[in-house]
């Protein structure tokens, strides 16, 4: 089968760090901006655009120190094997229960399992640890993979912006 043809090789996965934030930040500004087109107000994916920002805010999250493993945040990527990140989710431990503040996939690239595996590694990533997410109410295809996952919605809430947008969102958890 020619090269072309083929499927692209499964995606790697691996814990990240500091020296991953210039792509995860590049990774997170595009997928928000594809995932959030008409959700969210146009201005606020622009302002998480500038990449410069984004850098430096993951650069601070990666660097930090947490205190003990079981306080610390996990990056978790998923890469082809040149190295090029696909996707990642981020997992910040919480007062007993785990919080899957990202999962995103590099827009083009959704719908071939790499959010399974990144979501499947970050289930298993605390096992002792209930894992919870908030999901906007008006992102069905966000809500439906969750729910595909086993995710079982536990509430409703309120999502609050910096620009002062407020939308609806669901709790979703898992154990």
């Amino acid at each position: 089968m020619p090269a072309a043809d083929r499927p692209p090789a499964p995606p790697v996965l691996r814990e990240g760090g500091a020296p991953d934030a210039a792509a995860v930040a590049a990774l997170y500004a595009a997928s928000r901006r594809s995932a959030y087109a008409g959700l969210l107000p146009a201005g606020l994916l622009d302002a998480e655009a500038d990449t410069a920002e984004q850098e430096l805010l993951w650069t601070l999250r990666l660097e930090a120190d947490y205190g003990t493993p079981a306080d610390t945040p996990v990056l978790l990527l998923a890469e082809d094997r040149d190295g090029a990140v696909l996707g990642f989710a981020y997992l910040v431990p919480d007062g007993g229960v785990v919080r899957l503040e990202q999962l995103y996939v590099r827009p083009g690239r959704t719908g071939g399992g790499i959010g399974t595996g990144l979501l499947r590694a970050a289930l298993t990533r605390f096992p002792a640890a209930p894992v919870r997410l908030d999901v906007l109410a008006a992102n069905p295809r966000a809500v439906a993979f969750y729910e595909r996952h086993g995710a079982r919605r536990l509430g409703r809430g309120t999502a609050r912006f910096p620009d002062g947008t407020e939308l609806p969102e669901y709790a979703y958890g898992w154990r």
